[in-house]
């Protein structure tokens, strides 16, 4: 399946993964970038030096290409998009704020830039100062949300766009990447798929919580604050909804969720921690490698755009 963002990126796979917080970590980006497709290290709000230790380990594992996830609101993301050059990392994709200050420089080390937008006009607008595709995210997606489905944001992207675009949220297998394509994407981005995939750190019970929740296991948390999120239900989003719902600060919320990813992530704390998935969980019921996941999915996805 060749593309403008296989072209771009020199992957085999149109198949990016999602660059999240404590999941995207060396083991799981080596994987995914080996299998032919993105991995991607979560920078997330990791001290610099460790950002730069988790690029180093990637390339001991491959020579493949791979990208780092720059989190913009991040205070040290001034430090992490400079490591980005100084490691030769081929590409980079931005969430949680405008990457526009750091793309001369990126396109300058030859990187290619690739942000997340949940809307066209953000997309647009990174286009005019120089991103190189875009990561389209629709609110079915794990983590933190816009709100807008895929199904409606994808196609008025490619429309409003010359540069490529990436289809993300809602999408774990080859129907959900056929369907992206037919909307005018040109590569997926899956989080979910892989946080339930052999390569990856995450602890056993939130794999085990993750292939047994249902269609309707999630919740989004956080509407209030303007920074809405997107995990599967247990006692912590029972609580955190009910506060929310009697008009709590956003301090005494953020006390709820401080290190909640991280104790789900690493710990297995599956009912105070955030387990943070998309809503395409109810599909996923298998925990395979990563070459298995791309491999099945791009077969099941040529066959069906063949028809």
């Amino acid at each position: 399946m060749k593309t403008r963002i296989t072209e771009l990126l020199g992957i085999e796979y149109p198949v990016i993964q999602g660059g999240m917080a404590w999941v995207g970590e060396y083991h799981l980006a080596s994987a995914v970038s080996a299998a032919g497709g993105l991995g991607i290290i979560g920078a997330a709000s990791a001290p610099p030096e460790i950002v730069r230790e988790q690029i180093r380990e990637v390339k001991k594992r491959t020579d493949k290409p791979f990208a780092v996830n720059v989190m913009l609101m991040n205070p040290n993301a001034d430090e992490v998009a400079k490591i980005v050059i100084e490691e030769g990392v081929k590409a980079v994709t931005t969430g949680a704020g405008n990457p526009a200050k750091y793309i001369p420089a990126w396109k300058e080390a030859g990187v290619r830039v690739i942000p997340v937008v949940a809307s066209v006009a953000m997309a647009v607008m990174l286009e005019r100062t120089g991103a190189d595709a875009v990561v389209a995210e629709g609110m079915e997606s794990g983590g933190h949300i816009g709100q807008t489905t895929t199904f409606s944001l994808v196609p008025q992207v490619a429309d409003a766009l010359k540069i490529p675009v990436v289809a993300a949220g809602g999408i774990a297998d080859g129907r959900g990447m056929a369907a992206a394509f037919m909307l005018g994407a040109e590569a997926v981005q899956m989080g979910t798929r892989f946080v339930a995939s052999k390569e990856s750190i995450v602890h056993d019970n939130y794999k085990e919580k993750l292939i047994k929740a249902s269609d309707i296991d999630s919740v989004v948390t956080g509407t209030s604050t303007g920074h809405p999120i997107r995990v599967l239900r247990n006692k912590m989003t029972k609580e955190y909804l009910k506060k929310e719902a009697e008009g709590a600060t956003l301090e005494e919320l953020e006390q709820l969720t401080l290190g909640s990813l991280r104790n789900a992530v690493m710990d297995g704390d599956v009912v105070n921690g955030s387990v943070m998935a998309g809503q395409i969980s109810g599909l996923i019921k298998d925990v395979p490698s990563c070459e298995e996941i791309i491999r099945t999915i791009t077969a099941d996805a040529e066959k069906l755009l063949k028809i």
